[in-house]
């Protein structure tokens, strides 16, 4: 059997990519994850600007990971200009970044990827059968949109979250809207929870990989730390990050592959309930206890789930984070200094995002970004080929929507890559 399978465009993903397998006497001899957008030279057109320009910059790298894209540049700023932002501020911005996970995983888990696993081409199909699964993830959407909006004062591309601190401090009523409405929604998550285990998780994809996330930050299951830490034991500073992760340039597509130790390795939800799941409390802990298991290690459909659960450990979770902003005076921040080095890491929602930039008298001097997607799309190949050669010797045929499962599980952002099948058959 000489074939080649493509796969393009590649749907229910943010951007435009494609998958392209080669297969050659029934053996897989090549897998190429090819991105097609151009590159956006973003780390270059920050060059020369001031650090406000370069994080309005950024953060226009992606709408639907905006708030993450502005976070990890402001903490980046911040961490060259030795600035430490007030309690208030770091409070809100966590709000921020809560409504992002809010939106972006429930607008995955719901729409682009349960259709795979419940039999349906899309999500307006699913309407007939599963309404309410549909329904409660539209709702869970708007209401991440809704933090977003009232905390960066925007839904996209909100200006509100700047270095040192904030242009508006939402009013309170609203943050106690938001604080209402997180307590109502949590049983439409809970449903969308409890139709997991009605689902059968293919194994055909199964292999050993490591897990890069950030480290926790005072103890609690974190979306933004100053450490990394790995599923090998490894924990370094953000700072050190061109030590640990090597970006390479591949021939096949215009986004950079990045390895730990010369070796694949996996970030987003998966990683991080995988590093750090132990920590999660009240009933999104009692959902990862009940579901986590070892096929988690080996094998990326579980992403989906842990997303979910991102999602109820946020709305568990706000309440008592409104709290504390109201409880919290506004105070100013004191100004930095004009030059000097600096990462910000966060977790975007499709997983880790590092964002570096050297200053120099008030400018930008260099950047470096590396995106979620870019540590993502090694590993994705090394699953896709594993998912590949294991269906052709059980003879299951055909491999495209097997294929396309593998990569829609890592809730690609192409968009973000800047820098998804096709099957051949020789």
């Amino acid at each position: 059997m000489n074939k080649t399978i493509s796969i393009e465009p590649l749907a229910r993903v943010e951007g435009h990519g494609g998958i392209e397998v080669v297969i050659k006497n029934r053996k897989v001899r090549e897998v190429r994850v090819q991105i097609f957008e151009g590159p956006r030279l973003m780390e270059q057109i920050t060059r020369g600007k001031t650090p406000d320009e370069a994080v309005s910059i950024t953060s226009r790298i992606c709408a639907i990971c905006f708030a993450s894209h502005r976070l990890a540049d402001i903490r980046a700023h911040e961490d060259a200009m030795k600035i430490r932002p007030e309690e208030k501020t770091r409070l809100l911005r966590k709000l921020c970044h809560y409504g992002e996970i809010i939106e972006s995983n429930a607008l995955h888990y719901y729409l682009l990827a349960m259709p795979d696993y419940l039999g349906f081409p899309d999500a307006v199909t699913m309407m007939g059968k599963y309404r309410g699964l549909v329904k409660g993830g539209l709702e869970l959407k708007k209401f991440g949109n809704a933090i977003m909006e009232c905390v960066a004062g925007r839904r996209v591309h909100g200006e509100n979250m700047r270095i040192g601190g904030f242009g508006r401090v939402p009013a309170r009523e609203d943050l106690n809207r938001l604080k209402n409405t997180a307590r109502e929604l949590i049983p439409a998550i809970g449903e969308g929870l409890d139709a997991w285990p009605g689902i059968e998780i293919p194994e055909y994809c199964e292999r050993d990989t490591v897990f890069m996330s950030v480290a926790p930050t005072d103890s609690e299951y974190s979306f933004a730390s100053d450490r990394i830490m790995v599923s090998d034991g490894v924990e370094f500073a953000a700072g050190k990050y061109p030590a640990h992760i090597q970006e390479r340039v591949v021939p096949h597509s215009y986004a950079k592959h990045c390895r730990y130790r010369e070796n694949s390795y996996t970030v987003g939800a998966l990683a991080r309930m995988i590093n750090s799941g132990q920590l999660l409390t009240g009933t999104a802990g009692d959902y990862f206890s009940r579901y986590y298991n070892d096929r988690w290690k080996k094998n990326p459909h579980f992403n989906n789930i842990a997303q979910a659960i991102e999602i109820l450990f946020c709305l568990e979770t706000i309440p008592s984070l409104v709290d504390r902003i109201l409880a919290v005076d506004e105070k100013e921040t004191a100004p930095g200094k004009d030059s000097g080095e600096g990462t910000g890491v966060v977790e975007a929602p499709r997983g880790m995002l590092i964002h570096h930039y050297e200053l120099d008298q008030g400018k930008v001097k260099t950047a470096d970004f590396v995106i979620p997607t870019n540590q993502n799309l090694y590993d994705m190949e090394r699953y896709l080929e594993v998912t590949a050669q294991n269906l052709l010797d059980a003879g299951q045929l055909p491999l495209e929507l097997p294929l396309e499962m593998v990569v829609r599980a890592y809730d690609p952002c192409i968009s973000c890559s800047v820098h998804m099948v096709r099957i051949r058959n020789l």
